[in-house]
This record gives structure tokens, sequence and C-alpha cells, in this order.
């Protein structure tokens, strides 16, 4: 008679340890697959933060001249700055200041015409703000949308006048500092020269 072999079963130990081992293989297979289960919202947010530090940078452009009007003067060493209190800008008239002396000019600054007979050039201003939300924040700032400068005789005769306007569409130079929006401003009221500013702030540059 023939005894049957008693059939071979596994180690019960075995048994546990290859079900780990199976399921780190598939996972492997799905990695080498091409196949990841990640969240899409994570680069949807990195996505929405790096346009948003684009568009802050442009908006951080400086301000760009135009409409300029320039009749041939003397150059000027000297003028006075007529103090506009409608103009709601709280740091003009030291924008100003700083963009002229960047052009080698002093300036004193009067409200009114009580001091006519002391100046023979002056600087007359106008501003307006606007507000909108600031980039990667929930507050709201107050930015200056439109400037217009002009220089005039002490006999009111217009030597020369240039404007500032934010680009509605591409909102460059938005977030600017109001230096940064006048400075290439007077340069053209001074110099008659609409030169494009280059794309570091010259706010930055003093600085340097």
């Amino acid at each position: 008679m023939f005894r049957r072999r008693p059939q071979y079963r596994p180690p019960t130990a075995h048994r546990h340890t290859c079900r780990p081992l199976i399921l780190a293989l598939t996972l492997a297979g799905l990695s080498l697959s091409g196949c990841s289960i990640v969240s899409p919202a994570p680069l949807w947010e990195l996505a929405k933060a790096t346009g948003s530090l684009a568009s802050m940078a442009m908006a951080a452009n400086p301000g760009e001249p135009n409409n300029t009007v320039h009749h041939a003067h003397e150059p000027l060493k000297a003028l006075c700055i007529e103090f506009n209190p409608q103009a709601q800008v709280a740091d003009i008239v030291p924008a100003l200041q700083r963009a002229l002396r960047q052009q080698q000019i002093e300036s004193r600054v009067y409200e009114g015409v009580v001091a006519a007979e002391k100046c023979n050039v002056w600087l007359r201003y106008s501003a307006s703000i606007d507000w909108g939300q600031y980039p990667l924040s929930d507050r709201y700032r107050s930015y200056v949308s439109k400037a217009a400068l002009t220089l005039q005789t002490a006999q009111g005769q217009v030597l020369s006048s240039s404007h500032y306007e934010l680009d509605p569409m591409l909102g460059a130079s938005k977030w600017a500092s109001t230096q940064d929006k006048l400075a290439p401003v007077v340069s053209a009221l001074i110099t008659g020269i609409e030169n494009k500013p280059t794309s570091t702030p010259s706010s930055q540059k003093e600085k340097i």
C-alpha cells in the first residue's frame, strides 16, 4: 500500500509577510507606470501664487511720462512748488523735491502765490488717487492713478508740462511708490524727453 504524502503548507509567518510585499510591489508599479495620486489643489495654488508675484512685480515698475510739451527756455537751477491741498497725496511734495534734486534743481514750497515775487519759475501739480486691494493681501490701499505737472513763469507763461496716468489694462506701476511714478515725469518736464524708465525703481537705486 502507498501512503499519501502530506500536502506542504508554508509557515504562517511567511504568508503574513507576503501581503505587505505584494502591496509595496503594486505601489512601485504604479509609480513606474507614471501614475500618482496627487491632489491638483497644491499645484493650482502654486500657479496662482506665481501669477500674483508676476503681477505684483509688473505693478511695481516705475511710471512713464506721457503727453509732454516742452518749450525751449534757460536751464533751471531753482524753482518754487505751489502746494496743492486738493491733491490728497501725502508724499507728493517730497517725491517731487527728490526728483528735482536728481535733476540738480533746488526747490522751495509755498502755498498760494504769496511769494510770487520771489520765484521766477513755478511747478504746479495735480493728482488723483484710487483704492485697490494690495496683491497677496486683504488690505486696501490708495495709489496715485493720475498726475499732471506744469512749469510756469511768474507771469503765467507755460514752459513745459507732462503727465502720468495708470494703464487701466496692464496696471503697470500701479503699486509703485509716488516717487517712482513721478520721477520719470519730472525728468520729462525738465528735459522734454520722455525716457522709458528702467525696471529698477529710482527709490531702490538711491539705496544701492
